[in-house]
């Protein structure tokens, strides 16, 4: 069985929707291409792999309550292209947003289902999962937290011959346990569809969320996206930025 996963986000490096297809790829069997798909020079190389697929998995982010344009204009495409060579696969999504509920994924989900009717494909439905970015943050805290227990475990053995810190073993377990506790819904979730693509069934659609209350989820989203957009689109980066002469100056 070959699974192709596409990877739809418009970003290069670091986008929760390769982090979700990561974890769904660990739950999947067979062979699995995974694709990254951007710009229409993609469009080729990713039909190309769908021809022999028994299931095609998107990962996807919620755009304004829809699909990304760059992901409609390949399903246009695709849909041609299915239909021209008479594939017939199965086709499921994962899909994630910036908000608390995953339920705000609903639309976009409609639209794989819409699509998957005209293309004559199975829809075998998807997960949708609510503070996307925030839960992507977690495996790089992840990753921090190695790096500091390796770090702790070096000055330890240098300072006390003792290569096993007691407390730093302590704090990093606590630490991962928090974070994959963040994560059980979408791994409980993900590995369930990813049970009904090895048997080629419909997962139906099942919507989770970063397990943390919402008041402290918004708390942290506001004080994220503040730096975020003051660093990227705000003041910061027009500090910094190239100026323009003034045309009036000029004339």
């Amino acid at each position: 069985m070959k699974t192709v996963f596409i990877n739809c986000s418009p970003k290069k490096n670091f986008c929760a929707s390769a982090y979700f297809l990561f974890l769904e790829r660990l739950f999947t069997g067979g062979e699995k291409v995974t694709e990254h798909l951007r710009t229409p020079a993609d469009h080729e190389r990713i039909l190309d792999e769908l021809r022999d697929a028994q299931a095609a998995v998107f990962g996807v982010p919620l755009y304004v309550d829809g699909v990304p344009s760059h992901v409609l204009r390949f399903l246009e495409s695709m849909e041609v292209f299915c239909k021209d060579n008479g594939l017939h696969f199965s086709v499921y999504c994962v899909a994630n947003n910036g908000f608390i509920e995953g339920k705000q994924n609903e639309p976009l989900m409609q639209v794989f289902e819409h699509f998957c009717e005209h293309a004559e494909l199975h829809f075998g439905g998807g997960v949708g999962i609510g503070g996307g970015v925030m839960l992507n943050v977690t495996r790089i805290l992840f990753f921090v937290d190695i790096g500091l227990l390796l770090l702790n475990t070096v000055l330890s053995a240098a300072n006390t011959g003792n290569f096993f810190p007691k407390d730093a073993w302590i704090s990093f377990l606590e630490n991962a346990a928090l974070l994959l506790f963040f994560n059980l819904g979408v791994l409980f979730y993900l590995a369930r569809m990813g049970h009904y693509i090895r048997k080629g069934f419909s997962a139906g659609k099942k919507y989770t969320r970063i397990m943390i209350p919402s008041f402290i989820f918004i708390l942290f989203a506001d004080i994220f996206f503040i730096i975020i957009s003051l660093f990227e689109g705000g003041i910061f980066r027009g500090w910094l930025a190239k100026k323009e002469p003034d045309e009036a100056q000029t004339l």
